[in-house]
């Protein structure tokens, strides 16, 4: 679930732009992100604030990138899970992706998922799952997970924006179905629903 999956190339970052671990005098900010991100008071801040204390294998991953004294952009990695011929294995998603807008299409959150994604790699996490456009990820670490031997947990998620990002931690054993934790299934953030149905 991303702000911008507009496809297109960023800019430079702002100057003076810096990425973060999130501590808990951002929560307010980050939640003025992803509401003017979205458009949404409360479906995807309400994700992130229950994925902050959700029980899981391994601890969320919460960064923000600021200018100045100002959060302008967040990124949350969340445990997930794959179900995998072997054994299940503890993985990742990357959601919610937010930028305020007045910041997209500058470099926010392409640094942010590079952040995430080396933070990821340094703790041994073997793959992070996403949601999004192959257009904008494609070029950020991602690549189309069915390709690579990887199911989509529900039938509305278009197969062209099921992604994985395969850190040094992946072995090649590791196929499967992807899940996604409880809270994604709760706040329905997972793919797309019929809004005519």
């Amino acid at each position: 679930m991303t702000s911008h999956d507009a496809p297109g190339g960023s800019r430079v970052a702002p100057a003076g732009l810096v990425i973060r671990p999130e501590t808990a005098d951002d929560h307010r900010d980050v939640r003025e992100v992803h509401t003017r991100a979205f458009g949404d008071s409360d479906r995807v801040p309400g994700l992130v604030e229950a994925l902050r204390v959700a029980e899981a294998a391994l601890a969320p991953m919460s960064f923000v990138a600021t200018v100045g004294d100002r959060v302008v952009g967040h990124v949350l990695l969340s445990a997930t899970r794959l179900d995998a011929p072997r054994r299940i294995v503890d993985v990742l998603s990357l959601s919610p992706l937010g930028v305020v807008p007045e910041f997209r299409r500058e470099g926010v959150g392409t640094q942010l998922i590079a952040y995430a994604l080396a933070a990821a790699d340094s703790q041994g996490v073997p793959l992070v799952f996403l949601e999004g456009s192959p257009h904008y990820y494609g070029t950020r670490g991602f690549e189309g997970a069915g390709a690579v031997g990887l199911r989509s947990p529900s039938l509305r998620i278009p197969e062209p924006a099921f992604q994985v990002a395969r850190l040094s931690a992946h072995e090649p054993w590791m196929t499967g179905t992807f899940v996604y934790s409880e809270v994604f299934w709760a706040f329905d953030c997972v793919g797309l629903r019929d809004r005519e149905a």
